[in-house]
């Protein structure tokens, strides 16, 4: 039975990419074949890679957590892989090494093939409303494109690449010490190629023999519907440009929704206020409450039921109003209105002698307020901004 690959790199199920990097690298250096020489490094050192080669990778990584080995259907082939750049003992050595004793054995670079570019994060503000409806905004980015005059080979045209004089093509110098110990060489990468044992006869005029040049575009990126602060979309491609060929990377926009000031979110709801009088509260009424849709020009105001006896805080449900289901805008949530009950600071003659006359309907002891129509206004006044009127 194959062994877990998490448990393979020790790590936890729920660990971020860079600890399986982290991970991945102490142990390549613990058991590759050119270091550890014990029977089984080379085949432990082939799992390690294939482990890392899968849990690296969002997308095999999402599939290896569904279905176990069975659902990557050979997706990846285990063996030696380039895993960060790491191709060969020599990456791995320059990762964790500064020094390598020995006399006369040499390390061949490989670093011409293509790499691929750099993805770039943009951090996008939206609308309360764009979030909810979607919509295409327009964006400009600075990003690395091939250069047009190259073609990204970093060569002044008609011209191309030379052994580097430095190292004579091998990529890497060595420095030989002599010590009380014995002789011992330091093999580090060539300072004027980089390692790839190469260097430019002439280099182009436009990159500087980048190969890559600095453009500013504009991009137009679709917003679905239904998105929310923290939501993160992938544009492919227009990431930094590759090497050598190499595929550029991705672009990630995340989003970050402004506040509204009549509207708050709370997944697929939405809740507002709606103010009304004591008078509705009691007796019932029918009102026109703003909701999204309108608010967004698609309909107009939605008639809101307001049942007799109300009490303040009543919560009432507008259902179908609320924000659309990310990838699937036909299901919407609900918008829930919690009614503010409003009370007048003052009276007029006619509706002070009208109250007073329900009091006495009542049987109110108005002048001591502990009565029905009394602890029904006090009541009222004492919800979240409103206050009860002082008896005259």
């Amino acid at each position: 039975m194959a062994r877990d690959y998490y448990e393979i790199l020790g790590v936890s199920r729920g660990c971020s990419k860079e600890e399986i990097k982290r991970a991945y690298r102490r142990l390549a250096r613990k058991y590759h074949p050119d270091v550890n020489k014990e029977p089984g490094a080379e085949d432990r050192f082939k799992e390690i890679n294939r482990a890392y080669e899968v849990l690296s990778d969002d997308e095999l990584r999402a599939r290896y957590d569904r279905y176990g080995e069975a659902g990557l259907s050979g997706a990846a082939a285990s063996g030696f892989q380039d895993f960060g750049g790491i191709s060969s003992f020599a990456d791995l050595f320059e990762s964790f090494f500064t020094n390598f004793a020995g006399g006369g054995v040499g390390y061949t670079r490989s670093r011409q093939g293509p790499v691929r570019g750099d993805d770039l994060r943009f951090d996008l503000k939206l609308e309360f409303l764009e979030a909810i409806f979607g919509g295409e905004k327009q964006i400009r980015i600075s990003h690395l494109e091939t250069c047009p005059v190259c073609g990204g080979s970093g060569a002044k045209p008609g011209m191309g690449m030379k052994a580097c004089p430095t190292c004579g093509g091998i990529g890497q110098v060595r420095r030989a010490t002599r010590t009380p110990f014995g002789n011992f060489t330091q093999v580090s990468t060539c300072p004027t190629c980089g390692g790839t044992g190469q260097v430019l006869e002439e280099p182009c005029h436009h990159c500087h023999g980048e190969g890559l040049v600095q453009t500013t575009k504009k991009l137009r990126i679709n917003i679905p519907a239904g998105v929310d602060s923290g939501t993160r979309l992938r544009v492919a491609g227009e990431g930094d440009a590759g090497r050598r060929g190499g595929p550029p990377g991705d672009l990630y926009v995340y989003l970050f929704v402004e506040p509204d000031p009549d509207f708050q979110r709370d997944g697929l709801t939405i809740f507002s206020e709606v103010r009304v009088s004591y008078l509705q509260a009691i007796l019932g009424a029918k009102v026109s409450v703003p909701t999204v849709d309108s608010k967004a020009g698609l309909e107009e105001e939605a008639e809101l039921i307001i049942p007799p006896g109300s009490q303040p805080g009543t919560v009432l449900t507008l259902e179908g109003k609320g924000v659309p289901r990310l990838g699937n805008p036909a299901v919407r949530g609900d918008h829930k209105i919690t009614l503010v009950v409003e009370i007048p600071t003052r009276l007029s003659p006619e509706e002070r002698e009208l109250l007073l006359r329900l009091a006495e309907l009542q049987g109110e002891r108005t002048n001591k307020r502990d009565g029905f129509l009394s602890g029904l206004l006090r009541g009222l006044a004492q919800m979240p901004g409103h206050r009860e009127r002082e008896e005259e």
